[in-house]
Parts: C-alpha cells; structure tokens; sequence
C-alpha cells in the first residue's frame, strides 16, 4: 500500500526560545535563561509530524534570506519544491518557555504574509493542511485545489463561513473554536492536558486521554495534536451511530513527544 500523499499549506518560522525559571510579568526582566534557535511554524510543525508517520509530504509556503526551516525541511525527506523564497525576513517566532512547560509567544509573519493564492498548487495530494499563519486567500486556495481539506484554525481569526464548511476537518482549542462563524461538520478539539475530542456537528465521537509525562515545551502542541495519535482512543456512538474511522483523517491527528524540527546546529 502506497502512502498517503500530503500537501502542507502554511507558515515556516525561525522560533526564537528563551528557557526561563518562569514567565516574567509586565516590565519584568528574568536572567538566566538559555536560548535555543528552532525551525518552526504551524505549518513546517505539521509536515514533519506526517513524514514521520510515513507520509509522502510536499510543503507550500514562502521563506526570506534565512533557510533554516527549509534546510530542516529537506533533511526529513519533505518536497520543497512549492516552497517560494524572497530576500525579506522569513517568519520569526519570539518565544518565552518557563519549567513547567507554559510559554507565551509572538509571532512576526515575515515571508509568511507573502505568501499568494497564485503560489500554491497543491498537486495530487490526498489530503491537504492548512493553518491561518498565511493569508486567507492563499488558504482558500489550497482549499479550492484539495480533495480533503484539514484545516488548523489557528490562531483565533475572523475566518469566512464558507471555508468552514468546504474543511472536510478543522482542528482548533476552544478559544478558536469560539472564534469560528459556524459548528464545523468535523472538529478535532484539542483540550491541552486533557487530551483531544473529535466532534460530529458538535457531539461528541471519540476522546483521546494523553499519558502523563513530565512537563515539555508544548510550543507545537496545538499544530500537531501533540500524543493524540498514539494514544488509544476511546471510542464512543453519536446519536445511534459508530464513531466515524480516525486511520483517515489521520493527517489531523498527528503527535510528537519531541521538537518537530530539529534545533539549528550550524549558521543561518
């Protein structure tokens, strides 16, 4: 059996991380934190976690001057030939990680935000991905192209109503599932610690219990539905019928216990 064949549409950042004791407050300055250099974005997150759970995966999306996620891009076999490149600023991610894994984040879209409807084609793919980290347009565009259309609505945007209904899945906190102008027909809610719901115009279908583990940085937490593929769901009926089959909206219920790319070694 051939893999499944999937297209990330989305956002490519460089994360910027400070390991701190704690978050400081407003006007506050906390020393002695230790700073690391990451390939990130909602988008780079999710194709690494399905190529490493076996997919065929082509990534669409615009980077600047700094190729660190293309390079990480590349060494886990992901095709990068849809990628654009311009000589701006690629997207960059400020983010604080106190010890007990919460972190607060600011993202700079940079090249991301250039991203056009006219630079995404999304091939034969079976399924696509897509986040709100690019321009709507761009999404919709990947959207009109796909035969399966999973969408991370992240962050919390206006989004138009007919995106949501064309999502064949959207995964989304609560937060932005409040967001969104409608119910989608499929929602994958991601509850942090408590695991994730899958929900059919709103009942639920299936849960999924994460495992304790000690506290990590769960930056890429919500674009992955970090643990929730690998842990066993528990599945319940929805008005009378089975839950639906989670093996095919697999491409959004991905998981990782470690970074999705790997720290920069070398030079930008």
């Amino acid at each position: 059996m051939s893999a499944p064949r999937i297209t990330v549409v989305g956002s490519a950042n460089v994360d910027l991380v400070a390991r701190c004791s704690r978050l400081p407050a407003p006007g506050e300055t906390i020393g002695g934190a230790v700073f690391s250099r990451i390939p990130g974005g909602k988008g780079a997150n999710q194709a690494v976690a399905a190529a490493r759970l076996g997919a065929a995966v082509s990534f669409v999306g615009r980077i600047g001057a700094d190729d660190l996620v293309l390079r990480s891009l590349e060494a886990e076999g992901i095709d990068v030939s849809g990628v654009r490149r311009d000589e701006g600023e690629s997207g960059v991610a400020l983010i604080l990680v106190d010890d007990e894994g919460e972190n607060v984040i600011v993202v700079a879209p940079g090249a991301n935000g250039r991203l056009a409807a006219a630079d995404v084609q999304v091939g034969e793919a079976d399924a696509v991905l897509c986040q709100l980290e690019i321009p709507l347009d761009a999404v919709e565009a990947a959207a009109d192209q796909a035969r399966f259309v999973c969408l991370n609505a992240a962050p919390a945007l206006p989004v138009p109503v007919e995106l949501i209904r064309r999502a064949d899945l959207v995964i989304v906190n609560r937060f932005e599932l409040d967001a969104l102008p409608e119910e989608p027909k499929l929602t994958a809610l991601t509850l942090g610690a408590e695991g994730a719901v899958l929900l059919e115009r709103g009942s639920e279908v299936v849960r999924a219990s994460p495992p304790k583990v000690d506290a990590v940085d769960g930056t890429a937490a919500g674009d992955l539905l970090r643990r929730s593929a690998r842990v066993p769901a528990q599945r319940r009926r929805s008005r009378g019928r089975p839950a639906p089959c989670l093996r095919r909206r697999r491409a959004g219920c991905l998981a990782t216990r470690r970074p999705a790319l790997a720290p920069d070694r070398g030079g930008g």
